[in-house]
């Protein structure tokens, strides 16, 4: 996909950040999330506040959410197999679990219930 596919895609779409981050590396999720045909786009939030650094999110359809998690998950994953820091055949983490069976919040990492079909602390909407 390209960037033009994205706008595109994306132009009359309700959006969602799923991730905020320096703008290198929010343009190099996006152009993972392209490479695995999942649009999405970088925005720079407004700050208000004096002395505020610049903050970019990386936005996407709201159904497109767990897809980047996983995309993140696996480029994490990668790193630490280049690294060495993973011994053969041991698990990354233990997937933390909610009460209720609710697994963690692909943006934020909360395990709780939702409110309202969002994540209880960062506010993405998940249903």
């Amino acid at each position: 996909m390209t960037p033009e596919d994205a706008t595109r895609a994306l132009s009359d779409a309700e959006l969602m950040p799923c991730a905020e981050m320096a703008l290198a590396d929010a343009r190099r999720l996006v152009e993972a999330c392209l490479d695995a045909d999942v649009p999405a786009l970088v925005h720079r939030e407004a700050c208000s506040k004096p002395g505020c650094s610049p903050k970019f999110q990386v936005l996407v359809r709201p159904e497109d959410g767990p897809r980047v998690a996983s995309l993140l998950q696996e480029r994490w994953m990668d790193s630490i197999r280049r690294e060495g820091t993973l011994a053969d055949g041991a698990p990354a983490f233990a997937q933390p679990v909610s009460e209720d069976g609710e697994p963690p919040c692909p943006a934020c990492g909360t395990v709780a219930p939702l409110v309202a079909g969002a994540c209880a602390d960062c506010g993405l909407q998940l249903e």
